[in-house]
């Protein structure tokens, strides 16, 4: 995983930025899943295609992020007083993909209204990690990320 944001030439603020990119239409994708009707045919296999690719998103988001040449790396040689703010992100990663990997597991053989509520909290999680990943790099940079439209 990872492979398509991973260049030489590319500064890990700008894999950082197409990944972000990449990560919310993954987000969005889930959110218009769990939309659906329930009892509409192939909601829960279209549910399955939409985490799977939001389980790859976020995996590539924690190797862009986390991995020896990544955002944060750059961030703490910027910024090291935003080591405290890495180390929350960093954290949230590890609860983040154990709360993908419930979801995921139950998908098969959960309540369908259960699995929304899953799966909401999921995207909120999200959604604020997303945040908060935005604000410590403007916070390093005085930059706005992007990676919102």
């Amino acid at each position: 995983m990872g492979s398509s944001f991973t260049a030489a030439t590319t500064s890990p603020f700008d894999l950082a930025r197409r990944q972000r990119v990449q990560l919310l239409v993954s987000i969005q994708a889930v959110e218009r899943a769990l939309a659906r009707p329930i009892a509409e045919p192939g909601w829960r296999p279209g549910l399955a295609e939409c985490l799977t690719s939001l389980v790859e998103a976020f995996a590539d988001h924690m190797e862009v992020t986390e991995g020896p040449d990544g955002l944060y790396t750059e961030l703490l040689d910027h910024a090291p007083r935003l080591a405290r703010g890495v180390y929350v992100l960093t954290r949230e990663h590890t609860a983040l993909s154990r709360t993908l990997d419930t979801v995921w597991q139950r998908l098969p053989r959960s309540n369908p209204d259960d699995l929304r509520v899953r799966a909401g909290d999921l995207l909120r999680e999200l959604s604020q990690h997303r945040q908060r990943g935005a604000d410590l790099v403007y916070e390093a940079y005085q930059t706005d990320i992007g990676g919102e439209t």
